[in-house]
């Protein structure tokens, strides 16, 4: 299984964007999906997860009631919603495939992973 994640770039403080990831197989129709993030000199770090079906979602708290995780089965994609974003927010995010049909702040819950998108938020 391939990802592929997009949507990245480079935003002001306050802006919006959102990431997409999409699978190269149906395989992950059935599995969780999440989102991580790591900036330079920092410990990749959970951001957001999804269930297999998109009803069931968790967030990290620094992340709560700005961001949004949803996923559309038909087109094997994953988003990432980001609004308000701030400075801190900067970092290559990752979108992955979990090992089950649920998500989990644990990488290692997940089984692939996809190659990052660059996300900057100037000041």
């Amino acid at each position: 299984v391939q990802l592929q994640a997009s949507g990245g770039g480079l935003v002001q403080a306050g802006g919006s964007l959102r990431l997409s990831c999409t699978a190269s197989k149906r395989t992950n129709s059935n599995n969780g999906m999440g989102w991580f993030r790591q900036s330079p000199g920092k410990e990749r770090e959970f951001v957001a997860a999804v269930d297999w079906r998109g009803g069931g979602t968790i967030y990290a708290d620094s992340v709560k009631g700005r961001f949004t995780i949803s996923r559309d089965n038909t087109r094997n994609t994953v988003y990432l919603q980001m609004n308000s974003l701030k400075p801190d927010d900067t970092a290559v995010y990752y979108c992955a495939v979990s090992r089950s049909s649920v998500g989990s702040a644990s990488a290692e819950w997940y089984r692939y992973w996809g190659r990052g998108t660059q996300v900057t938020v100037s000041s």
